[in-house]
């Protein structure tokens, strides 16, 4: 019971002074993902969403906190956890508009890095930004409810949200918020995103 006792308490100690002992080489946000509290649930206020138009709609997207908003008249409809761009594929801010919209889209950037049989080895991982696992290769997938902006490179998508941001510049949402949101914009829709 003692030494039980005694290790969990040296584990607790290295646990606390690990990172003052050991910092990392570059602790730089840029040189990892930065990890938020656990993300609150989407949240979508239905009154409001029901009033929703393709011209009284926006979106804004606010990297700090990875969430986005759909907003109609101003209103808050809908407020979502997301998934922005990480380390060299930062999601820049900015204004923008829709520019294309397509309910699935075949990139060669989107998919999984599978294995020699096509097993899955990691999934949602950008062609452009992800290092391969030995031995693994890339496979595309498409991606649903997709939402190019205005730049040409970025583009708003149902993906995978871990919690961090982990895209390739772009803005991944949960699944059934990306199709609730693609359904109210249009093409010219704004789309903020900051800082």
């Amino acid at each position: 019971m003692k030494i039980a006792r005694c290790v969990g308490l040296l584990l607790l100690l290295v646990s606390v002074l690990m990172p003052h002992l050991c910092p990392a080489a570059d602790s730089s946000p840029a040189a990892s993902p930065r990890l938020f509290p656990a993300q609150d649930p989407p949240r979508v206020v239905q009154q409001i969403l029901d009033r929703a138009t393709s011209d009284n709609t926006s979106i804004t997207v606010s990297l700090g906190e990875q969430r986005a908003r759909l907003l109609v008249d101003g209103e808050v409809a809908i407020d979502t956890p997301v998934s922005s761009g990480k380390r060299g594929g930062r999601t820049p801010p900015g204004d923008y508009l829709i520019a294309e919209k397509r309910p699935e889209f075949q990139s060669g950037l989107h998919g999984d890095f599978v294995d020699r049989e096509g097993r899955v080895i990691r999934a949602g991982v950008s062609s452009r930004i992800d290092a391969a696992p030995s031995g693994a290769v890339f496979r595309a997938v498409p991606v649903k409810f997709f939402m190019r902006l205005s730049t040409g490179n970025i583009s708003l998508h149902a993906g995978k949200l871990p919690g961090y941001p982990a895209a390739d510049s772009s803005v991944r949402l949960p699944r059934d918020i990306a199709a609730l949101i693609f359904e109210r914009v249009k093409i010219g829709t704004p789309v903020k995103i900051s800082d």
